[in-house]
């Protein structure tokens, strides 16, 4: 296995254009687990730890440009006020250690439907900023998953950053898992609502073959929001709005049965999330 290590950015592209078979590698929390069981023998890794590039945050144009190699753990203690969604997702990711190595980056290029940053991303409309010796090309969240631990990426392109719009708004997490640390989700889902823009966000997770969207049911929530004017009144949120968007979340699904869960309680799990999250954040929204 012949092992690639660029010092700047330039070098890592041209590196991946020598070696489009290079499986790129940062945290290691999804790479070395796959190499150590011997689920993945990739003619070559390329190590992308020395690029300094990739480990840095800015504001950039009303949106926050969050490096491919910023770690969980700065996510959470550097951007918890910004980006809510994905800190509270991050805060669910495995143990300190993990956190402390492992990326958004990495999650993405992993394409997991069970990653943990997958639906968060999805509902605050994040784009993907991705980069070869061609050039820079911007992939929507919602395009950049192909199937099954499959991405958008071409053989020569690496992830550069992720596009964030800060939050307008309250957003939620909430994961179902066997237990409450160390876990692969068995489902998970993520809200953001945006009162300014009258819209809201959704992304469910490993309950598909990639992470989705719920695109009516937040067609259905915005409009019964303004509809009844609660966008401005702020009043209590009607059980009946509160159930209908469970359920438009729970038919937006499309799981299976595996060692982890069924596809039925799958469904029921999302239902439940929808409904309790749409309650936390409006409630937040209210106070």
């Amino acid at each position: 296995m012949e092992f690639l290590q660029p010092a700047t950015w330039a070098e890592a592209l041209a590196a991946k254009a020598a070696h489009p078979e290079a499986l790129p590698i940062a945290g290691g929390t999804d790479v070395m687990v796959e190499l150590n069981f011997d689920a993945r023998r990739p003619d070559a890794l390329l190590d992308l730890n020395r690029v300094a590039e990739l480990t840095e945050w800015a504001q950039d144009n009303g949106r926050i440009r969050l490096g491919a190699g910023v770690s969980y753990t700065r996510v959470i203690d550097e951007l918890g006020g910004q980006l809510p969604g994905l800190a509270m997702a991050s805060r669910t990711v495995g143990s300190p250690q993990i956190r402390n190595r492992g990326t958004v980056g990495g999650n993405l290029g992993a394409a997991s439907p069970a990653g943990d940053s997958h639906p968060p991303l999805l509902a605050t409309g994040a784009e993907i900023e991705v980069a070869s010796v061609r050039g820079t090309r911007v992939i929507p969240a919602a395009e950049f998953y192909t199937g099954v631990k499959k991405n958008a990426l071409a053989p020569d392109e690496l992830i550069s950053a992720i596009l964030v719009p800060p939050a307008a708004g309250p957003q939620q997490f909430s994961k179902i898992g066997t237990r409450n640390a160390m876990v692969i989700a068995v489902t998970s889902f993520s809200l953001s609502l945006d009162p300014r823009a009258e819209t809201v966000g959704t992304g469910i997770g490993s309950a598909a073959p990639t992470p989705i969207r719920a695109e009516q049911a937040e067609r259905f929530l915005a409009g019964a929001l303004a509809e009844a004017g609660l966008w401005q009144s702020r009043a209590a949120l009607p059980d009946a709005i509160i159930g209908e968007f469970g359920g438009l979340v729970k038919a937006a699904a499309a799981p299976i049965d595996d060692v982890r869960g069924t596809s039925a309680y799958r469904r029921h799990a999302l239902a439940v999330m929808a409904r309790r999250t749409l309650t936390w954040a409006w409630n937040s929204y209210r106070g």
